[in-house]
């Protein structure tokens, strides 16, 4: 298959034909190059975690369920350095093309996983979900995307990162081929019924730039008008920013205690802005983390709060469209702030969250996004679908 957008990893070609029956036969899927496929390196998006840990003897178990339903593996996409961005960007294996806006970054760290599926190289896409690694690529690259709740899907043969908010998570381009692909990796049928009650996340929509809300507004009044009752509500009383520091305190010391034993014996090459950011999750504090950890409770206290059964809530997915490549360091880092305030939810609640495309803003996608309460996710999949009926 010849990458013209620069989505797979470089290598052998990597294709395994799925079970000869099953819900998904016909349709084809891409893993994130943090997912084991046997016989096959998992490289992490760094060149020296590859050289540096043995090749795989399984399948990831979200490989494995996407075989034995029948779809066809056809290769390993591009990530963000040890899935540690946002954008989308990587110095060893470059960005992938985001054929929706070209001059433009893709979203990370699913990047290549995005790519593929908007390219239309195959039907889905396996990507994974700590910050945003999902439902940023969604919005940026005009695909429908979940991060499930966390701790629902089994993560064996998944590289983590900070595995209090790690999860796996999936893109398609339609909504039909992302309820099949929902309902295998969910397990369970996916409803007709759809939730009663939702709700318009204010602060959200008043935090991102004004445009994009008004380029959500048709969205909006669409599922208004699937789920009949509305309210408006802030969903983070303490402020977005205050969630978001939270999260961002929580998340990279995590992500420094997984990564430490390979850093300290390996001393691996990485990009300056990927060094740094471990590093400073090394220097944070016990005093810091646990402000973090109980600014976490409130928040999960919040959404449990907002999202009983039979409600979601909508908020933009992103606050603003994606980004243009090779932006100075300086510049992408008010950017990647902005974009933690409107993601940081799901890594500290835990919540599910399923990314709708459908709106643009001079050409360039913006998704939707709609929040359920922890186990929602086959209900906020069966949204997804009413909104194209």
């Amino acid at each position: 298959m010849t990458d013209a957008i620069n989505a797979f990893v470089p290598g052998p070609q990597v294709t395994i034909e799925g079970a000869a029956h099953g819900p998904l036969r016909g349709l084809t899927f891409a893993a994130k190059d943090l997912f084991d496929v046997a016989g096959y390196p998992t490289g992490g998006g760094n060149h020296d975690w590859a050289r540096t840990h043995p090749v795989p003897m399984r399948h990831a178990w979200a490989v494995q369920t996407l075989l034995d339903a029948g779809a066809t593996l056809i290769g390993k996409t591009i990530t963000d350095e040890v899935s540690l961005g946002i954008l989308g960007e990587n110095a060893f294996d470059g960005t992938p093309l985001n054929s929706r806006a070209p001059d433009r970054v893709p979203g990370g760290s699913s990047s290549g996983s995005a790519a593929a599926v908007a390219a239309g190289l195959c039907d889905t896409a396996l990507g994974t979900d700590t910050g945003g690694s999902v439902r940023v690529p969604s919005s940026f690259c005009g695909l429908y995307g979940i991060r499930p709740t966390h701790g629902r899907l089994d993560l064996t043969g998944m590289l983590p990162q900070a595995p209090n908010s790690d999860t796996t998570g999936w893109f398609a381009r339609d909504a039909a081929t992302f309820a099949r692909v929902s309902g295998v990796m969910l397990g369970e049928p996916i409803p007709d019924t759809l939730p009663t009650r939702l709700i318009v996340a204010v602060d959200a929509f008043g935090f991102a730039d004004a445009d994009v809300a008004a380029a959500l507004r048709p969205m909006v009044d669409r599922l208004a008008k699937l789920i009949g009752s509305v309210r408006d509500e802030v969903m983070a009383p303490q402020g977005l920013s205050v969630w978001s520091r939270a999260q961002r305190t929580l998340q990279p010391a995590e992500a420094w205690q997984t990564f430490r034993p390979w850093l300290e014996r390996d001393n691996p090459r990485m990009a300056f802005n990927v060094a740094r950011g471990l590093v400073a999750g090394s220097m944070i504090g016990e005093a810091e983390l646990g402000w973090a950890d109980l600014m976490r409770q409130e928040a999960r206290g919040r959404m449990a709060y907002l999202l009983p059964p039979g409600t979601v809530l909508c908020l933009p997915t992103t606050p603003f469209p994606a980004p243009k490549k090779g932006l100075p360091l300086p510049v992408l880092g008010p950017l990647r702030d902005r974009i933690s305030c409107l993601c940081s939810h799901g890594g500290l609640t835990g919540v599910p969250q399923v990314s709708l495309p459908g709106a643009e803003l001079h050409g360039l996608p913006v998704g939707l996004s709609i929040v359920g309460g922890r186990g929602s996710d086959a209900t906020l999949v069966a949204v997804a679908r009413a909104m194209t009926g």
